[in-house]
Formats: C-alpha cells, sequence, structure tokens
C-alpha cells in the first residue's frame, strides 16, 4: 500500500464561517480536516498539521519549514500540501526549485470552505492524494491538483477569484488528469532546476509593474532602501517608460539585480525594439531577462538564487541574440 504524509498549512480548505459570516482561513488542523474530508482507503495517509493560516499570511521561511518536514520524512512516498489559493501558486514553485527530492509533491486547496454548499475541498484533497501516490509524478517535480487536473508549478496561476475553475497554465495546459480516482499524465516537464537555499538568508524582492505614464518613485525607494533584488513587470516584449528605464540603470550601478518580465499572460521578453525603455535598452543597461516567467514566479526564483548564494547573471538572461 502506497504511503502519503498529508501536511495543511491552512487557507480556504480548513476554513469555517465565524459569527458574523465571514470565513475564517486555517479554522480547522490537518487532523479535524482529514476526519472531516474522506480520504482514500487504499492509500495509507498521515496528516500532520504544519500551520494554520490565511495564505496570503504565509511566508519563505514557513516554506523552508514545510520543505524540512519532507526532507525528515523517510516514511512517505509522497506528499500533500494543503494550501490557501491566493498564494498557492508562489509557495509550489518556492518548494518545486528548493526540494531535490524525486518524490511527488502536490499542493492543493479549495475555492469553497468545507462547510459550503458544493465545496470542492473533498474532491481536491482526494485526488492530490491519488497523484502524491502515483509513480507517474516521480521526478516531475512540485505539481498543483485543482478541479480534476495536473499542474506544473512553474506555469500555473490562479485564474478565477472564486470560480472552482480556480487554476489554468496559459499557453502550457495540464499535466494530465484525474478520472474517478484514476491518474493519467500526459506530458512532463523536460528540466527541473534546484537551489540550495540557506534558510537563515531572506533577501529582499520587491516586485514593481510598469504602466501609462509610470514614474521612478518605486525604483528610486528602492535603491534608496537598498534592496536585494527588483523583478520588473513591463508590457508587451518588456518595455517600461523612459524613467523607469533610467532608474535601473541607477538601480544596477548600486549593485541591485533586476529581471525584467512581461504583464501579458504568454510570451517571452525579449530585445525586439531599440528605443529607451524598451528591453534591448534595458539589456544594455544591465537589466536581466526573465524569459517566459510572470513577475510572481520570476520574484520566487530570483529570491531562491540569492538565498543560494548564486549570481542571478548565470541564470537569467541575456540570451544570446544577434543584435547583443
Amino acid at each position: 500500500m502506497k504511503k502519503v504524509t498529508v501536511l495543511t498549512t491552512g487557507g480556504t480548505i480548513a476554513s469555517s464561517r465565524n459569527e458574523r459570516g465571514k470565513l475564517e482561513a486555517g479554522i480547522y488542523t490537518g487532523e479535524e480536516l482529514a476526519v472531516k474530508l474522506r480520504l482514500p482507503e487504499d492509500i495509507e495517509v498521515r496528516v500532520v498539521s504544519v500551520l494554520q493560516k490565511a495564505s496570503i499570511h504565509m511566508t519563505l521561511t514557513d516554506m523552508d519549514q514545510l520543505r524540512k518536514h519532507m526532507e525528515e520524512d523517510s516514511w512517505a512516498d509522497g506528499f500533500v500540501v494543503t494550501h490557501g489559493t491566493d498564494t498557492l501558486e508562489e509557495s509550489a514553485y518556492y518548494i518545486d526549485l528548493t526540494y531535490k527530492g524525486e518524490r511527488p509533491i502536490v499542493f492543493t486547496g479549495s475555492q469553497r470552505s468545507p462547510d459550503q454548499l458544493g465545496s470542492d475541498a473533498f474532491i481536491n484533497l482526494r485526488h492530490a492524494v491519488y497523484t502524491a501516490a502515483s509513480s507517474q509524478l516521480t521526478g516531475v517535480g512540485t505539481v498543483v491538483v485543482f478541479n480534476e487536473r495536473i499542474f506544473s508549478a512553474e506555469y500555473v496561476k490562479k485564474e478565477h477569484a472564486s470560480n472552482i475553475q480556480g487554476f489554468n497554465a496559459f499557453g502550457f495546459g495540464y499535466l494530465g488528469i484525474i478520472d474517478n480516482d484514476v491518474v493519467h499524465v500526459y506530458q512532463r516537464p523536460l528540466r527541473r532546476e534546484h537551489f540550495k537555499v540557506k534558510p537563515h538568508v531572506s533577501p529582499r524582492v520587491i516586485l514593481i509593474k510598469a504602466h501609462l505614464e509610470a514614474d521612478d518613485l518605486l525604483l528610486q525607494a528602492c535603491i534608496d532602501t537598498g534592496v536585494d533584488g527588483i523583478i520588473l513587470e513591463g508590457l508587451g516584449r518588456g518595455q517600461v517608460t523612459k524613467k523607469m528605464a533610467s532608474a535601473c540603470g541607477r538601480a544596477v550601478k548600486a549593485g541591485i539585480p533586476i529581471v525584467l518580465t512581461t504583464a501579458s499572460e504568454e510570451g517571452h521578453v525579449y530585445t525586439t525594439y531599440d528605443y529607451e525603455g524598451s528591453a534591448y535598452d534595458l539589456v544594455k543597461k544591465g537589466v536581466l531577462l526573465g524569459r517566459d516567467a510572470d513577475s510572481k514566479k520570476a520574484r520566487i526564483r530570483l529570491t531562491a538564487c540569492l538565498k543560494a548564494g548564486l549570481n542571478p547573471a548565470d541564470y537569467f538572461g541575456p540570451i544570446d541574440h544577434p543584435a547583443l
């Protein structure tokens, strides 16, 4: 019989309504949740209540603690992490980058409380356990299971604020499905990355979005504060305003690594255009290209890189290009 450890951290999947009729995340412990939600009987499941938080209160220190549980657990064939949906994609990707083992790790949650009509908590947790026990996911890295679908942690995104079809992977699709408790995997990621992070290191990486008439206020504040890294979400192929471009040059000279991403759902940032504030201009100023990563995932990757004491220039662009 396969063995799966379920690590619970709170979120909507462990929530209940309070006296004001509002949901409070993380009310149920992992053990209470396991009793409430019927777990598979053909898999040996052990539940460990690690945290009871709303996901917006989660930290990477919490994730380091969670990873330590996995690394020290020699009993399980795979792991399930129940997590609030708001930051689930970020936590899942961080574990994907920092856990080196081959055993499946499956993040899941729910858009509705276990006490709500039509709750997705029951089926998501059940499917996550079956996925964690499947040898088809060995060596794949961390995945997210939601609404019968299996997604790669690198590309999954929360696509809806409340609908039970809460997650998607735009442009990439899902790796497989769970149908009648049977796991079907149709594709696997071609590569995995691993950063050996130092848990006591906590770099401060700030995310800044470009928009029409954006100025240099936030970038200058990052320079003045001495942050450890900046994710700059540009538009299209990676364009920002002239004022932002000028501030990027100052930040790089101050020793702050900047990674450029795009606000578009799909596509790479690329040195297509040649004008002030274009990706080409930014690369010449020393900005690194985040390729096809969205801004939140790029922030997690840059943070993991810095926590591992590595040079971001070795892990982000610029990519080879004749114009460079």
